[in-house]
């Protein structure tokens, strides 16, 4: 045998030993009996976990929590010591509840591979014997099971690895990282089911980011400290910098804060808040006044380096939590509480958008060197990194939030009886309400809203209601038998604001669910209107002065033949008396609240 042929062998053997070992071992996962080249089907998924809970009855119990569209079953893994595997068994013994969940977006796997991991050394090997003394573990294997069976080399351009991943949205072509509010894809509806029967101490949902090259194997976000209870906010601020972190890099990691450039093409001008909110699965924990924790394991690293950093971040969370129980668990108790008690303050408000803090903190950012180069096929700067060269960058974070607008809390709102698209939402959230046993007569304010503009485009489906003019009005309204009522005394009470407010972003107006409250349903003809407007003229000269100034300021009114007849019928009867623009959902006061009857 010639001797280069003999050494090609033996490096040949050489590689597949590893390969061989691992091959032995019972309890090696789809992907490390890969060498992390590709990741497991979701039949295989299932079957290996199948195994484990088999092999670890007292530890592991296997559940369908709901089915996807295409008509698969939607599993979730708890794992705990001493058959705390119910939610009642796991509050009775004081343990917070974690829920992890991997593959809402199918094509960022590492939660999957590093849980069948993870779940193998707590249950089966001894490697992590300790890791749920103190702690309930839900995990959810695939979030978007369709997306994760519809799979291909191709969907993930800035990706490195597996040779296959999932497609980012559902079969109906919905991304269930953009509908835990507006909740329409049976897999929120499932999601917040398993949500609402477990109500987790902590989520922790599990990415791969895009953008930028730099040094980092994984970044992590959480929500600003504005948008959280007081006591959640400083569980997070305590545990996350300061303890799972740190722990995580002597795993022999980098990891930073989520990286939001502010300008794509040169990362020296510094971060900024990528804005999550309660569309985001961060941002929906956070409004049900819960801990959430977002891992971006890095794309450009391989999918080995980004498994085993999803298994270590995982881990040391629950290290953390293990050191200190009773610190979630109590932080979710206040949280509730402190929700609970807005209402109560006098004329009460709730946060729902944020803006920029405008005064920056410095930032290490640890990096590779980079090259900008005008393109000449795109027009713009080409930016290429050089991994090969470290570099650490000192820049500017704008990451901090402050308030921007502001709701107002109630004590109640009132949804009419017909509106059952809003009912329907308070039952997928949970959140409770009753029902007028007979007609009354009440005080209440109304928002009266004008002027609404909708996006140009659609997105996940809808043309947003990107702004509107809201005027508070009150009135004195007929609230027929049947009527619901959401008190805001309750622990959903920021939820329910987020559902129902029209200033909330996420809010089912601004997702366009109630848009045929724009639309009037009668209308005049042009040569009626003509002879309304002569009529109105006459009996109001300041309305022809107000029609004058228009004329001369608005150039587009001013050739607009129907904007000019309507400038007097909106402002007429005939137009009012539809209520166009009139918010069917009112607030009440405590005085008004206590006269209403329901059951």
């Amino acid at each position: 045998m010639p001797a280069t042929l003999t050494a090609r062998l033996f490096l040949a053997l050489i590689a597949a030993a590893p390969l061989a070992a691992l091959a032995k071992d019972p309890w090696i996962t789809p992907a490390e009996a890969s060498a992390f080249r590709t990741t497991p089907s979701y039949a295989q998924t299932l079957d290996y976990l199948r195994r484990l809970a088999d092999a670890a009855p007292g530890t592991l119990r296997l559940a369908t929590f709901g089915t996807s569209p295409e008509g698969r079953p939607m599993t979730v893994v708890v794992a705990a010591k001493d058959g705390d595997l119910t939610p009642e068994r796991a509050r009775a013994a004081g343990k917070p509840i974690v829920l992890v969940q991997a593959g809402i977006h199918p094509g960022e796997i590492e939660g999957k591979d590093a849980g069948l991991m993870l779940l193998r050394d707590i249950a089966v090997t001894g490697r992590l014997p300790h890791l749920l003394d103190h702690a309930v573990l839900v995990f959810i294997p695939v979030y978007s099971v369709d997306g994760h069976e519809h799979s291909g080399p191709y969907f993930r351009i800035n990706q490195n690895g597996p040779e296959e991943m999932g497609f980012r949205g559902q079969s109906q072509y919905l991304n269930l990282n953009r509908d835990y509010v507006k909740a329409e894809a049976p897999e929120t509806r499932a999601w917040l089911a398993l949500w609402n029967t477990w109500r987790p101490d902590l989520l922790i949902d599990i990415h791969t980011t895009d953008g930028a090259d730099y040094q980092y194997d994984l970044t992590w976000y959480a929500e600003d400290a504005h948008k959280l209870p007081p006591s959640i906010a400083a569980w997070q601020d305590t545990t996350y910098a300061g303890q799972v972190m740190p722990r995580y890099e002597k795993r022999g990691h980098l990891a930073s804060p989520y990286l939001e450039f502010r300008d794509g093409r040169d990362i020296t001008k510094g971060i900024e808040n990528f804005g999550s909110g309660p569309r985001f699965s961060t941002g929906y924990a956070a409004i049900r006044n819960r801990a959430g924790l977002l891992i971006e394991t890095h794309m450009l690293k391989s999918y080995e380096v980004r498994v085993r950093a999803t298994y270590d971040v995982v881990r040391s969370v629950f290290e953390t939590i293990d050191a200190n129980p009773a610190a979630l668990v109590a932080a979710s108790k206040q949280a509730d509480a402190w929700a609970a008690s807005l209402a109560a303050a006098p004329d009460a408000t709730v946060p729902v958008t944020f803006k920029q803090d405008p005064i920056p903190k410095p930032f290490t950012l640890k990096g590779f060197a980079f090259s900008q180069t005008p393109s000449d096929i795109s027009g713009d700067t080409w930016v290429r990194y050089d991994p090969t060269k470290k570099k650490t960058y000192a820049i500017q974070s704008w990451n901090g939030l402050l308030p921007d607008v502001s709701a107002p809390l109630p004590a109640a709102w009132t949804i009419p009886a017909q509106w059952t698209v809003l009912i329907d939402r308070l039952d997928a959230h949970g959140i409770p309400y009753t029902r007028t046993t007979t007609s009354v007569r009440v005080p209440a304010s109304r928002d009266r809203l004008t002027q609404p503009k909708w996006a140009e485009k659609p997105f996940e489906g809808h043309h947003l209601l990107r702004d509107v003019t809201i005027a508070p009005t009150p009135e004195t309204v007929e609230l027929p038998a049947g009527t619901v009522i959401v008190r805001a005394d309750t622990t959903d009470a920021v939820l329910a604001l987020n559902l129902l407010d029209p200033r909330a972003p996420d809010s089912l107006l601004r997702w366009g669910y109630l848009d045929a409250i724009f639309e009037p349903k009668e209308y005049g003809e042009p040569r009626v209107q003509e002879a309304l407007a002569r009529d109105m003229i006459a009996k109001d000269p300041a309305l022809k002065t107000a029609f004058d100034e228009k004329l001369r300021s608005d150039p587009a009114f001013a050739s607009n033949a129907r904007a000019r007849l309507s400038f007097f019928f909106e402002r007429s009867p005939w137009y009012t008396a539809q209520e166009v623009g009139a918010y069917p959902v009112l607030r009440l006061d405590a005085a008004a609240l206590r006269s209403v009857s329901t059951r």
